[in-house]
């Protein structure tokens, strides 16, 4: 079934266009009340957004695809996004990448069988006078090691 963006949400998007004189410039944050609303940022998300801005798809596709905070495939309830960028990597970025590896069973990319965690590395979370960062959902954890990790795990198995 095609996406289509709710009542509520198609409200929404008229206060976004209204802000933007170009429809190219409300791209971003119809692209972020797609995901919101789906998810994930889908094809027939970006084909939405394209036909409600009235702005190519390939526009709507590129600016999807650069960004990392779109997801474009369906994820975790827990989406565990940890920088791997210079600042990070130097601070511990791949040992939080290893240590979520081995404690979720899971490679990056991937979603554990329960469907709670997806784990994915992401080039900047432009957090790098605390790194190492990672981010899960919309929640930044900085300056972490393996102890602050593993806390964070507990809390995160434990949710309801």
């Amino acid at each position: 079934m095609p996406f289509q963006f709710t009542d509520e949400s198609r409200h929404e998007l008229a206060t976004i266009k209204a802000r933007y004189p170009d429809a190219e410039a409300a791209v971003i944050p119809a692209l972020h009340l797609g995901q919101a609303q789906n998810g994930w940022v889908s094809p027939e998300v970006m084909d939405a957004v394209a036909d409600e801005l009235g702005v190519p798809r390939t526009h709507v596709l590129a600016t999807a695809t650069f960004y990392t905070m779109f997801r474009k495939r369906p994820v975790g309830r827990f989406h565990l996004q940890v920088c791997t960028n210079v600042s990070c990597a130097l601070k511990g970025g791949y040992r939080l990448v290893d240590a979520l590896r081995e404690r979720l069973g899971v490679e990056v990319g991937e979603t554990t069988p329960d469907g709670r965690f997806t784990l994915d590395e992401v080039e900047c979370l432009a957090a790098c006078g605390t790194a190492p960062a990672l981010q899960v959902n919309d929640t930044y954890h900085e300056q972490l090691d393996l102890a602050k990790l593993h806390r964070l795990l507990d809390e995160l198995e434990a949710a309801p």
